[in-house]
């Protein structure tokens, strides 16, 4: 931890390729280094300077002097191989390397950012970027970025993988009042990364809150398990960009197609508890309540506003982030009665019309937070000619100070209200031009408290099989339809619905009067897919007259309708009871590993696609989120009197399922579309299976 602790609390630091001329960037970084209070030793490097910005200049890392243990390079991309190399025999270990010219522009650029990490293993560095704009600790006074300005301090830590979108959010916060604790840029995370981040701000007392703005995630499960341990203590904000851009299409399976990368990151955020924004906007929204806000105790607002509309406008958006408006004592409302102006609406929202003074807030304010009802409060301002916006934001601020409940503020106005907006974010009360912003940071914050202390139990896994694994090795092809993934999950006990493997109609016949009539018959061929499409399923054959009729049919239909696929048999299975039918499925991420599928199942699961998703490993309270969050949930309970479901069997089938995905990697899609869940205590049964093997 030491090495990324360098990153933003070094003894010195060395800047190589340091420039006095005040047009290239590392003259602005050099500046930098030099204005924010950094207390340790600056140290520039270039073989062609002896001094600059009245700092003596080394011709190399190896002549500077101690102490120094970081260092920031910015020089052509072909030369820092050798230079970190350099840095390695100094004894420097943490290195910042802002220069592009690396993976982002082709594969020679990512030959030269392989060399950099096999240098940095060999001695043991930590690198940031190549292709970033540097780090940030203004409680430090470090600052090895070429941005000009920075925010005040305070407790978010923003991490962000793109340079250009850590530049620009600092400048878009120059004026927003918000303190920050660090800005760190990663750009092209050739080794240290966002989750390496998270690791260390979880560790720093000057940090409230830590927001992310991400495109990618290289170690998925090492992210879940930092961010899983982080966000009891600290709540971690995160936005991906990207989120419309699918992963690989795989069209062999439902699940293939309907579980994109996207669906992955959501669950990973999901799982790990971190909090998703859908915007920049909105991720410094919530950043601003998290990092200045306590956590509420329950759900329940009070709105104070002089303007009906922007109450209203507030009112709306409460109940999409789970909190309600309070309702106040009958104490309160009289006291607000007896002090307002009889027009006044003194219910909640407290609408004290448009010329509600400084004093008639004050009184409003601390009636609302001492209700014992009230849980957080809105309080809104409109804008008038007679109002001093000054003073009714100094009201807010001083009736805050005596309350222990979150409060987000709205100003409904710019050019009028900036005094207001200054003295509100002075005092660390967040304040927003549009009352919905109040409502979805107070919301954001509600559901945090709600779950940072809830414990998911422990991840579910199973004994790897030898029987499973001798059987993927032996597979002469990477698709396996139904027959042999039947067998695949029968060594993991998984419940199949009865049947049997038969070459020929008199096999058929045999295997349905072992069984039992009535009976399925289903094609088996390597090449058919999805047996339905191709006329390769016969459902309900109640004898063996039927059974014979039937297969000739079929054996004529599919050879028309498939002519190269080679047909190997049929399955005959025994037609399942009536019950809920089901898709449980998994397709491998890159980023994740095992993304789980489940939902409404059988032949409408593409046109409703009401799925939810899951990274394995998954918990029992993993899997009940899934369930939760589809339709399907109010099936299983019984709904207009039908019966309640096996929703029990159900979690051990998907929790079995994720860990017969961890125990074998080399699956990278498994399926089961129905799976049929059956009345309460009667467990689940697999209609229908398939996987595909990694080729």
């Amino acid at each position: 931890m030491d090495t990324i602790k360098n990153f933003f609390k070094p003894s010195g630091v060395a800047l190589i390729g340091a420039s006095s001329d005040p047009g290239k960037l590392s003259h602005g970084i050099l500046k930098n280094l030099l204005s924010y209070g950094f207390q340790g030793g600056v140290y520039p490097v270039n073989p062609k300077s002896d001094s600059i910005l009245d700092l003596p200049c080394y011709p190399s890392i190896a002549n500077v002097p101690d102490p120094v243990d970081l260092a920031v390079i910015i020089l052509p991309a072909p030369y820092i191989a050798q230079v970190i190399d350099d840095c390695g025999k100094r004894g420097i270990r943490s290195v910042i390397v802002i220069s592009g010219g690396f993976k982002e522009v082709g594969s020679e650029g990512l030959q030269r950012e392989q060399e950099l990490l096999l240098i940095a293993e060999k001695w043991g560095i930590r690198i940031i970027g190549p292709n970033c704009v540097g780090t940030v600790d203004l409680h430090s006074g470090l600052n090895t970025s070429f941005i000009k300005g920075l925010p005040p301090k305070g407790g978010i830590a923003f991490i962000s993988q793109s340079g250009a979108v850590c530049g620009g959010a600092v400048d878009y916060l120059l004026d927003k009042g918000l303190g920050f604790s660090h800005f760190i840029s990663l750009g092209n995370q050739s080794d240290v990364s966002e989750t390496d981040m998270v690791a260390y701000l979880a560790q720093d007392p000057a940090v409230k809150v830590i927001a992310i703005y991400a495109e990618s995630i290289k170690n998925g499960a090492r992210f879940i398990e930092t961010v899983k341990q982080t966000t009891p203590q600290k709540p971690v904000l995160i936005l991906k960009a990207g989120r419309s851009v699918s992963g690989a299409k795989a069209v062999s399976s439902h699940t293939g197609s309907l579980a994109g990368s996207n669906d992955a990151y959501q669950a990973a955020f999901q799982q790990s508890g971190a909090i998703v924004a859908h915007s920049m906007e909105e991720l410094f929204v919530l950043a601003s309540v998290f990092s200045t806000q306590p956590l509420p105790a329950g759900n329940r607002v009070a709105i104070v506003t002089n303007a009906g509309g922007p109450a209203a406008l507030a009112s709306d958006v409460l109940d999409q982030y789970g909190l309600s408006l309070a309702t106040l004592q009958d104490d309160t409302i009289a006291r607000l009665r007896a002090v307002m102006n009889p027009a006044a609406q003194v219910e909640n929202p407290v609408d004290m019309l448009g010329g509600a003074t400084p004093e008639e807030y004050r009184l409003a304010m601390e009636l609302v937070l001492a209700d014992t009802n009230v849980d957080a409060v809105i309080p809104v301002l409109v804008p008038q000619s007679l109002v001093n916006s000054a003073a009714v934001a100094q009201t807010w601020v001083d009736t805050v100070k005596t309350s222990r409940k979150p409060v987000a503020s709205c100003i409904m106005g710019e050019a009028s209200v900036q005094k207001a907006f200054e003295i509100l974010r002075a005092n660390g009360i967040p304040s927003f031009v549009f009352p919905e912003d109040c409502a979805r940071g107070l919301g954001q914050l509600y559901a945090y408290a709600k779950s940072r202390n809830f414990s998911d139990g422990q991840p579910f896994s199973l004994p790897e099989n030898s029987s499973a694994s001798d059987f993927l090795s032996a597979m002469p092809s990477p698709f396996l339809g139904e027959l042999e993934s039947r067998t695949f999950l029968s060594c993991y006990d998984i419940p199949l619905v009865g049947g049997g493997f038969a070459q020929t109609i008199h096999e058929a016949q045999a295997i349905a009067e072992k069984i039992g009539y009535p009976v399925a018959m289903k094609i088996v061929s390597p090449q058919i897919l999805h047996k339905s499409d191709a006329g390769g399923i016969v459902l309900n054959l109640q004898n063996a007259a039927e059974l014979l009729s039937a297969h000739e049919t079929m054996m004529n239909r599919v050879t028309e309708s498939s002519p190269s696929a080679q047909i190997e048999g049929v399955l005959i299975e025994r037609m399942a009871p009536k019950g809920l039918e089901v898709i449980v499925g998994m397709k491998r991420d890159p980023s994740f590993g095992p993304l789980m599928m489940f939902g409404l199942g059988g032949i409408y699961v593409e046109l409703f696609k009401d799925v939810a998703f899951g990274i394995a490993p998954l918990t029992r309270a993993d899997v009940n989120r899934m369930i939760d969050n589809t339709k399907a949930s109010a099936l299983l309970a019984g709904i207009r009197g039908g019966a309640k479901l096996d929703r029990e069997a159900l979690v051990d089938l998907i929790l079995r399922l994720s860990a017969i995905a961890l125990n074998h990697p080399a699956v990278q899609e498994m399926e089961i579309n129905p799976l049929l869940i059956l009345p309460d205590g009667q467990g689940v049964m697999a209609l229908d299976t398939r996987a595909i093997l990694e080729h």
